[in-house]
């Protein structure tokens, strides 16, 4: 599957989400959609760009893994069904602003939950979408520099 739909459909699940689980499962979600993207792009990807997808990826994979031990139960992994990322500009903008509403869910969720085991994976969970996010910026700098042959 394409990657814009991957993400139009976990933002559309976020949405939805509405118990603490099921947000917690869609930043899981989002986060191993990072790494997937990012693996593809660091291996498919335009050459200046391999090492900035990589660390994407691992950082996705980073945030993934935090979160795996509740979402675990979810079902089906959204990032498996990856096959191609036609426009890596649009995927990574489009992946970015969805980490930006993982970020808000989790902030909610934090703020209106009363175990503290809870509140603390949202913490650790904002802190990684954050760096996610982070290394997306990275990545379309090198992209745009690419674009522009290169000149700063």
């Amino acid at each position: 599957m394409e990657a814009v739909r991957l993400i139009v459909a976990t933002r559309h699940a976020l949405a939805q989400a509405r118990e603490v689980r099921d947000i917690v499962v869609e930043a899981w979600q989002a986060q191993a959609l990072a790494e997937a993207i990012g693996s593809h792009l660091a291996l498919h990807g335009p050459f200046e760009a391999r090492a900035a997808a990589l660390g994407l990826s691992e950082a996705g994979a980073r945030a993934s893994g935090a979160l795996r031990q509740t979402a675990l139960r979810s079902g089906v992994l959204r990032a498996a069904q990856l096959a191609e990322v036609r426009d890596p500009w649009a995927v990574l903008t489009d992946l970015g602003e969805l980490l930006g509403e993982v970020g808000i869910a989790l902030v909610g969720v934090a703020g209106a939950c009363e175990e503290d085991a809870v509140y603390w994976q949202c913490i650790e969970a904002i802190d990684a979408a954050d760096e996610t996010s982070d290394r997306i910026g990275g990545l379309l700098r090198r992209l745009a520099l690419r674009t522009r042959g290169g000149a700063a």
